[in-house]
Formats: structure tokens, C-alpha cells, sequence
């Protein structure tokens, strides 16, 4: 019995170990990877292509302002853990809190420049719990997130102008 209230107390403090975090990016930083600039002056086209692939990674587009360039859309994640649900329900009982939904928002702006349409996006997520509290709000910083997306927008384009 003791090896198992030891064993239950090392999981315990180790799920509470604060877990190292990535060094904060500069907001240029940031920005240079958030945007992207497309070889068309074009502006309407790589609208289309920006709303193409949002619906391509399963976002629903909200709204779209073509006059500013401006597309929002939002995608609905299941993050339930059920291991993590199922110790958290273990020691806490009635009072157990995980990780239940994401909400991930994201808003792309287009507009053309000097013969050339640059594409800034921004995807942030919002992580809900089991009770509908918030656990926690960021904005995805992972430059390899942009890169798909901008080349789900490159495909679109080419395969636009191909005429396929």
C-alpha cells in the first residue's frame, strides 16, 4: 500500500513540474513568420485562396471584408486526454478539472503591394476545460503551423492560374 501512495504522489508531483518555456519571440520575429508574399498583384485571387485553405484544414470562414482584405474563420478541437481525465478523476474526485476543447480563431490579412499580395495570418487557441472554464489563451507561434498553411495558399494559386 505504501508503494502505491508513493508512486501516486511521484505522479503527482511530477505533473506539477513547471515545464520549461520556449524564450519569448520578438514581435518581428513573430510577424516574419506570420506573413507571406505572393508572386501576383492579384488580390481577389489569393482572397479565394486564403478562404480555400482555411476550409482546407477544416476551419469555418466567419467573415470575409474584401474591401480590407480581412478573413476570419475558427475550428473546434477535441483535446480530452482520457488518461489525464481519468487520473485527475482519480485523486480529485467531484472537483477533477482537465483539458476538454480547443477553440483555435484565426484571422488572415491580404493586400497587394508593388505588383506583388502579402498574407499576414495570426491563429490563436483557446483551451476549455470539463467545467467550460478557460485553461488557457495563446497565440500559436510555431513557424512550421504558418508554413502549411501559406502553402495551402501557394497551391490554390497555381492551380488557379494552371486553370485546373
Amino acid at each position: 500500500m505504501k508503494k502505491l501512495t508513493s508512486l501516486g504522489l511521484a505522479c503527482l508531483v511530477a505533473a506539477c513540474t513547471p515545464q520549461t518555456k520556449q524564450p519569448l519571440k520578438t514581435q518581428l520575429e513573430v510577424r516574419e513568420f506570420q506573413t507571406r508574399t505572393f508572386d501576383t498583384p492579384k488580390t481577389d485571387e489569393v482572397l479565394t485562396a486564403v478562404v480555400e485553405a482555411f476550409q482546407d484544414q477544416g476551419f469555418m470562414v466567419k467573415n470575409v471584408v474584401p474591401q480590407v482584405g480581412l478573413v476570419s474563420a475558427s475550428r473546434e478541437v477535441d483535446v480530452e486526454n482520457e488518461g489525464q481525465a481519468a487520473f485527475q478523476v482519480f485523486f480529485m474526485g467531484q472537483n477533477a478539472v482537465w483539458s476538454k476543447n480547443a477553440l483555435i480563431e484565426a484571422t488572415a490579412n491580404v493586400k497587394t503591394q508593388g505588383g506583388k499580395t502579402k498574407v499576414r495570418a495570426n491563429f490563436q487557441e483557446k483551451v476549455t476545460n470539463n467545467r467550460g472554464g478557460t485553461d488557457r489563451v495563446n497565440t500559436i507561434e510555431d513557424p512550421k503551423f504558418y508554413q502549411d498553411f501559406f502553402d495551402k495558399i501557394g497551391k490554390s494559386i497555381f492551380i488557379e492560374k494552371q486553370k485546373i
